[in-house]
């Protein structure tokens, strides 16, 4: 039998992840295979201990479960220290390292649309966990300046102590002010789940200021296009929708694993043709 791989996660049942990892085993000729599971949040240690005890090579996890596993890995890198939170574990002959993908793959997928990030001033939507590693990655890169709204300014304060730790100037402000002030920002993220499907015809902030020379992405690739995404559009922005940070988190997860380098096209084009996109 070939390698074993999975996700960790509750629910797992509408996950992609098995379908871009094994398409992906498959078309490199790795024998390997990746399988969905449901783990309660009350069976975390036990599920960690299952990864040693069955030599499972390696793994994805997924809410509610990122930052339950930390305390039963053996080690976890510097990236995912800072955004405490694990997404993939690799299990290397029994010890076990928690690396955190999430938020390299966004900026990957950012970086696509925007050749480079240093002078950007960047306004951050939410503060909760998908904030806090995509905040991370773009503190790493070196962005100019960080904003962030959320409906609770208490909750941006640890990544605002972050950003002062790598001396990048940073501030929170309230949503109403951020929509005022809307023109100063060069890439606008959302990171809360607004927009998200069912909920179609929410939006999490006003793009009535919006000008062409800005981007306005959101974490949510379900739908592909969101409201504020529309919005964005609808007034010259240019937009990023979540595939490429899911496709991007995937392909890091991959190479942790493999050290083999997947077909992002081909992971990207899985979750398209699953979400009935183009």
């Amino acid at each position: 039998m070939g390698k074993v791989f999975g996700l960790l996660g509750h629910p797992v049942g509408h996950s992609m992840s098995p379908l871009i990892h094994n398409d992906a085993f498959r078309s490199l000729g790795i024998d390997a295979s990746y399988h969905a599971f449901d783990v309660r949040p009350d069976q975390v240690k036990e599920a960690i201990e299952g990864i040693r005890a069955l030599g499972i090579a390696g793994c994805n996890v997924t809410v509610p479960h990122k930052v339950a596993v930390i305390p039963h890995l053996d080690k976890i890198d510097e990236e995912a220290e800072q955004i405490g939170a694990v997404n993939t574990i690799v299990n290397e002959d029994g010890c076990l390292i928690g690396y955190n993908t999430d938020g390299r793959g966004y900026v990957e997928s950012l970086l696509e649309e925007t050749n480079a990030l240093a002078d950007k001033h960047v306004l951050m939507i939410g503060a909760g966990g998908a904030a806090r590693g995509v905040v991370t990655a773009l503190l790493r890169e070196g962005i100019g300046k960080l904003t962030m709204t959320n409906r609770t300014l208490e909750k941006t304060e640890p990544l605002l102590q972050l950003a002062r730790e790598f001396a990048t100037d940073a501030e929170a402000i309230h949503k109403q002010e951020a929509e005022g002030r809307l023109a100063e920002f060069t890439i606008i993220i959302n990171s809360t789940s607004i927009g998200m499907s069912p909920n179609v015809e929410e939006i999490p902030l006003s793009l009535e200021r919006i000008t062409s020379d800005q981007v306005v992405s959101d974490l949510i690739y379900n739908p592909l296009e969101t409201k504020l995404l529309k919005e964005a559009a609808m007034r010259g922005a240019k937009t990023v929708n979540g595939v490429g940070m899911f496709v991007n988190q995937a392909a890091l997860s991959f190479q942790h694993w493999t050290k083999q380098q997947p077909d992002r096209n081909r992971m990207k084009n899985i979750v398209l043709e699953k979400l009935g996109g183009s």
